[in-house]
């Protein structure tokens, strides 16, 4: 289920990512949701975005006790 996010004035995709997903390699994600504003670089204040639910990646280099 997607969620939404309202921009903030200096967001841009990557720190978007950042912060819903925890990281910026999301941020095409991101974009292919919201193709109406897929040109912004940086957003200004109350940009309503749509910022779909990715999957859980398991990471297979992390010891046994360590993988969630």
């Amino acid at each position: 289920m997607a969620k939404a996010y309202t921009s903030i004035q200096g967001d841009t995709w990557d720190s978007i990512s950042y912060k819903l997903y925890g990281t910026e390699k999301h941020m095409t994600v991101l974009m292919e949701a919201n193709p109406s504003i897929m040109s912004t670089v940086i957003f200004g204040a109350g940009v309503a975005i749509t910022a779909p639910d990715v999957g859980q990646q398991t990471t297979t280099n992390l010891p046994p006790w360590k993988r969630g």
